[in-house]
C-alpha cells in the first residue's frame, strides 16, 4: 500500500488542530513529521533567549536544545491526541534518527536517509507514526527537510506540506503548480520558512515523489 509523508508545521498546528484525513484516506499508510515553531519561539522568549534564523533554518544553541527538545515533545503529544489512537509518538533521537552536523547552526543536523528497523516496523502495521524532527547528538533538523529527506528514504508515493498558508504565493496569487527552474527563478522574492521548505519539496521532486505545498504541485 502507497505511502503519504505529511509534514505538519508550528505554524498551521498553532491555527487549527490537525486532521489527518484531510490528506490521507481512513486506513492508508501515513507518516506525519512536525515542527514546533511557535512553541519552540514563545518557550526560547519565556527563558529570555533569541530566536534567530539562517536562510529560513533555526539556529539552536546548547542552551536553546533542551527548550526545543520540550516543546516538540508537547507538540507531538498534541497531534498524537488529535490523531487518535492509530497516532504513535516519537522524539526522532530516541528512534534513532542520524543526521550530518552543521555546525554555522549551533546544535543542528541534516538528516541522512536511514531508516531505523524501528520505523518500518511501525509502517507495517496499523500505526501512524508521528516524528518530531530531532536526531542523535541530540541536534534539532528542520522539518521540512527531515520530511523529504524521510520521504524519500522511505519510499512514500507522496509528500504534503501543510502550513499556515494555503499554499505557495507568487505576485499575491496561490500557484497550482511550480517547477524546480520557477522556483530557481523567485529566489530574490523567497525569504523565511517558505525557503527550506521548497528546497526539501524540490530535493524529494526529484525522486519522483508526488510533492505538495498546501495547493501548489512541486515538480522537478
Amino acid at each position: 500500500m502507497a505511502l503519504t509523508l505529511v509534514k505538519c508545521g508550528g505554524a498551521a498546528l498553532a491555527k487549527e488542530p490537525f486532521v489527518l484525513g484531510r490528506y490521507v484516506e481512513p486506513g492508508a499508510r501515513a507518516c506525519v513529521v512536525h515542527g514546533a515553531g511557535t512553541r519552540i519561539s514563545a518557550a526560547l522568549t519565556a527563558a529570555g533567549l533569541e530566536s534567530t534564523f539562517v536562510g529560513g533554518r533555526r539556529v539552536t544553541t546548547a542552551e536553546a536544545l533542551p527548550l526545543v527538545r520540550e516543546a516538540m515533545r508537547a507538540e507531538n503529544d498534541a497531534i498524537c491526541e488529535q490523531i487518535g489512537e492509530r497516532a504513535h509518538g516519537l522524539m526522532g533521537d530516541e528512534l534513532g534518527l542520524e543526521a550530518e552536523h552543521v555546525p554555522e547552526l549551533g546544535r543542528v543536523g541534516m538528516l541522512l536517509p536511514l531508516v531505523p528497523d524501528a520505523l518500518r516496523a511501525l509502517l507495517e502495521s496499523d500505526a501512524v507514526p508521528v516524528i518530531a524532527p530531532l536526531a542523535r547528538g541530540p541536534l534539532n533538523v528542520n522539518a521540512d527537510d527531515a520530511a523529504a529527506v524521510l520521504a524519500v528514504a522511505l519510499g512514500a508515493e507522496r509528500l504534503v506540506f501543510v502550513s499556515d498558508v494555503p499554499g505557495v504565493f507568487v505576485d499575491g496569487v496561490v500557484v497550482a503548480q511550480l517547477s524546480e527552474l520557477e522556483i530557481s527563478g523567485l529566489k530574490g522574492q523567497l525569504a523565511g520558512g517558505i525557503v527550506p521548505k521548497l528546497q526539501a519539496a524540490v530535493a524529494a521532486a526529484r525522486t519522483g515523489v508526488r510533492v505538495h505545498v498546501g495547493a501548489t504541485s512541486v515538480v522537478a
